[in-house]
């Protein structure tokens, strides 16, 4: 008789997960013993390091991935990054051990007693088998439940002593029919819809696109890109994104709109009619009142995620697969005729200080010296502006970003990502405080010689908190400066090879000779100036 362990394995082959990401406990071991040989498992010292490791590999390689953390402690210790993942839409199960069944009523040690709930409402879904035998059907429930739209991460409790039990061939053959199974989310707009929203295009005086996460998520780039050229609208990136959706060198581009209201609103200010592709409407932060949108506008939002349709304050909705209904749309919409708009303005930031470099100059560097083919990973809130005017990313799948807004994910998503696109570059833009929420990944990406290449932007403080200190009126608030920080020597400890760069040009070479060599993680510390956003 085959065990519950053999059975998990099958379902895990079968729907192409054989990475884990884990930091495991004594709850875990029991599914990890006699690991086969097919399988791969990446260590993370810490448990938001694993989930954030989880999700950069999850985004980079569009597969769903695995995580495996100790009973409650180890979710308590993820949470943050599980939320991250929830933001970002990545598709991840996410195991965790729990004392044997025998001792749960008595709450014994490292019991999790109300497993579910504690993920909650961070996972779409929460649960524990209620018999060892239904372990596996679970398991591939699970994995059905991520990569359904909008994906997310899920969430298993496993008792440790499920892995042992042996299955009944009926059962047996239960998980290896529910692994099996295949899910196609295509839901097409109806025509009637796809020819009333070509038509409000039509008659729109002077309609504009924005384009979210989602169009690069769901395989819609060249879709959008085709609308976007056969209508000549211009196009904006919409607020605090987290992926590229429109090639940013593109002359119908316009740029990135706020992330509060009242400006936003002004930026679309002339438009009267907004049509939104894959995006929330909108995601504001900082609050700045004012009207959602100018007087006469209007605004129709095309989704895959029907909460997101229900939650918008404005506009109409279209719930859809993004490819399906942006193709239809463009079929029926005449070729515009008309000269494009000419490139929206380029963003000018001074050079450099006193010898020190500004995010700007140091991030044009970085963007010279590093490959065509890059994956970007940026977690330097404070610089994003500058980043996207250096790097002015053209490509699908080249960027990564958390549209959580909680940080530590960067340099763990840098280690995923290049686990999960090994024939690409990956550079990680990340600020000095930024990196030392997921530290822990450089031992990782040491340890298993992943060649990511890191380059920390140093400025001795929490430069988006000074940012936000200024609108709030709270300057002078504790914590915000952080001075002592040594990363190359934090770095040097796990085995990651550094340098500290002083000048552009040695800058871009050291990016230039990171990215092309496949030793092992690269970090390059940078002293730069504190440039702070405007809205």
């Amino acid at each position: 008789m085959r065990t519950v362990r053999e059975s998990v394995l099958d379902v895990l082959r079968a729907r192409g997960v054989t990475t884990v990401f884990g930091n495991p406990g004594s709850t875990e071991l029991p599914m990890l013993k006699r690991f086969p040989e097919d399988f791969r498992y990446v260590l993370g010292l810490q448990e938001a390091v694993v989930v954030g490791m989880a999700d950069g590999f999850a985004l980079a390689s569009r597969t769903t991935s695995l995580v495996n953390l100790h009973t409650g402690p180890g979710t308590g210790n993820a949470m943050g990054a599980i939320l991250n993942a929830r933001a970002n839409r990545t598709p991840m199960v996410v195991t965790a051990g729990q004392q044997v069944r025998a001792m749960l009523t008595m709450e014994a040690l490292l019991s999790n007693p109300q497993a579910t709930l504690l993920p909650q409402p961070a996972v779409k879904w929460a649960y524990e088998p209620p018999r060892p035998a239904d372990v596996p059907a679970a398991l591939a429930r699970a994995v059905q439940i991520a990569e359904t739209p909008p994906h997310g991460p899920v969430f298993l409790s496993l008792p440790m002593d499920d892995f042992d039990a042996e299955l009944t061939e009926r059962e047996d053959r239960a998980g290896r029919q529910a692994a099996a199974r295949r899910i196609t989310h295509a839901a097409a707009p109806d025509a009637a819809t796809v020819a009333a929203l070509a038509d409000r295009i039509s008659r729109a005086r002077s309609a504009v696109l924005v384009v979210g996460d989602d169009v690069d998520a769901s395989g819609a780039w060249d879709a959008v890109l085709a609308l976007a050229e056969r209508t000549g609208l211009p196009v904006w990136a919409a607020p605090v994104s987290a992926r590229v959706s429109f090639p940013r060198s593109h002359p119908q581009f316009r740029g990135d709109l706020a992330p509060a209201i009242g400006p936003l609103g002004r930026q679309l200010a002339g438009h009267d009619l907004v049509v939104v592709v894959g995006a929330p409407v909108f995601r504001y932060y900082p609050y700045v009142p004012g009207d959602h949108l100018p007087e006469g506008t209007e605004l129709v939002l095309l989704t895959r995620d029907a909460e997101e349709a229900a939650r918008a304050p404005v506009g109409d909705a279209v719930v859809a697969d993004l490819a399906l209904t942006v193709r239809a749309l463009a079929d029926r919409l005449p070729a515009a005729g008309v000269n494009a708009p000419g490139p929206h303005e380029r963003v000018r930031f001074p050079e450099a200080a006193d010898g020190v470099l500004t995010p700007l100059a140091a991030l044009a560097a970085i963007a010279q010296g590093a490959p065509e083919d890059t994956l970007w990973v940026n977690e330097s809130p404070s610089n994003v502006p500058q980043f996207h005017e250096a790097t002015r990313i053209s490509a699908p799948d080249s960027y990564l970003f958390s549209a959580g807004g909680g940080l530590g994910f960067g340099a763990a998503a840098a280690v995923g990502a290049q686990l999960g696109a090994p024939g690409r570059p990956v550079v990680c833009v990340i600020g000095d405080g930024s990196i030392h929420y997921a530290v822990q990944a450089l031992w990782t990406a040491a340890a298993y010689k992943v060649p990511v290449t890191f380059v920390v932007l140093s400025n001795a403080k929490y430069a988006i908190l000074h940012w936000f200190a200024q609108l709030e009126h709270a300057q002078g608030s504790p914590g915000l400066d952080i001075p002592g920080l040594d990363i190359t020597a934090v770095a040097d400890g796990y085995g990651v090879r550094t340098h500290r760069a002083q000048g552009a040009g040695e800058l871009t070479k050291l990016v230039r000779d990171a990215a092309a060599q496949q030793d092992g993680p690269v970090l390059i510390d940078v002293p730069v100036t504190t440039e702070l956003p405007s809205l």
